[in-house]
C-alpha cells in the first residue's frame, strides 16, 4: 500500500506543476505558439518558438499516464475503500477529458468558453487526485497502527 500512496502523491505532485505550467501557457499567451495537435510542426523534437507549449503537452502526457496508472493501482487493492475508487474513476474520466479539451482548444485557437472548462476540469482533477491520496495515507496510517498493534500483542504473549 505504500507504492500507491507514494504513487498517488507523485501524481498530485506532478498534476500540481503541470497547472502552474498551463497557467504560464495561457497567461503568457504561447498556448497557440504550437498550432498543430498533438505535436509541433517540427514533429517529436520541437522547435525553440515551440518549446513553452511542448513542455506543458509532455508534462500533461505524462500526468495523464500517471493518472491512469494510479487508478489501475487503486482499482485493484482490496484495501481501497469505495471512495477512492471512485475518486480515481472520476480522476481518469477527468484526464480524458482534458486530453480531449486541450486538442479541441488549440482547434478552436482558444475560445474562451473552452478555456475556461478546460480549466474547471483541471480542478476537478485536482480534486480527486487530493482525494486519492489523502485515502491512500488514511490506508497507510491503518495499516501502521494494525502493525504496531500487532507487535504489542506479540511481545505481550511472549513476556
Amino acid at each position: 500500500m505504500m507504492l500507491l500512496q507514494t504513487l498517488s502523491f507523485s501524481t498530485l505532485s506532478i498534476l500540481f506543476v503541470l497547472i502552474f505550467i498551463g497557467g504560464y501557457v495561457s497567461a503568457s499567451g504561447v498556448g497557440l505558439s504550437c498550432p498543430d495537435w498533438p505535436l509541433c510542426p517540427a514533429g517529436l523534437i520541437p522547435l525553440q518558438e515551440f518549446i513553452i507549449e511542448y513542455f506543458h503537452r509532455t508534462i500533461a502526457a505524462i500526468t495523464g499516464l500517471m493518472v491512469i496508472i494510479t487508478m489501475i493501482f487503486t482499482l485493484k487493492s482490496k484495501q481501497a475503500p469505495q471512495g477512492m475508487k471512485i475518486a480515481s474513476l472520476i480522476a481518469a474520466s477527468a484526464v480524458i477529458a482534458q486530453i480531449t479539451l486541450g486538442a479541441i482548444v488549440i482547434i478552436e485557437r482558444l475560445h474562451a468558453h473552452l478555456v475556461t472548462l478546460h480549466l474547471g476540469i483541471g480542478i476537478i482533477l485536482f480534486s480527486m487526485m487530493v482525494l486519492v491520496t489523502l485515502y491512500s495515507r488514511r490506508i497507510q496510517n491503518n495499516n501502521t497502527k494494525e502493525s504496531i498493534s500487532n507487535l504489542e500483542k506479540k511481545s505481550t504473549t511472549v513476556s
